[in-house]
């Protein structure tokens, strides 16, 4: 069945800097679009990074962008979100999500914490 492993987050100063890696299996990785996701507490769940399955088009969120960046590895079927100069704004769970034209399918989440 299909899978998404989250991993990478945890506690960081402002300014900071953390990975996120999300490892999938069961479906075909480099037929899906990925996303990366995050939830603060009381609040929505918001999209942060979109990468496609080919080509160079990212989406970022105005509040990430140049500060995160989003990439894929087909061969290790994971997608990655690089997080820089982080904010207490940040803090929140991350979610990666997966989806193909007839369905998607979500991560765990990991907990990304930024304080001082």
């Amino acid at each position: 069945q299909v899978q998404l492993v989250e991993s990478g987050g945890g506690s960081v100063q402002p300014g900071g800097s953390l990975r996120l890696s999300c490892v999938a299996s069961g479906f075909t990785f480099s037929n899906a679009v990925m996303s990366w996701y995050r939830q603060a507490p009381g609040e929505e769940r918001q999209r942060v990074a979109t990468i496609p399955t080919i080509g160079n088009i990212k989406y970022y969120s105005d509040s990430v962008k140049g500060r995160f960046t989003i990439s894929r590895d087909n061969a290790k079927k994971t997608v990655y979100l690089q997080m820089n100069s982080l904010k207490s704004d940040d803090t929140a769970v991350y979610f990666c999500k997966a989806t193909q034209s007839s369905w998607e399918s979500w991560g765990q989440g990991t907990q990304v914490t930024v304080s001082s």
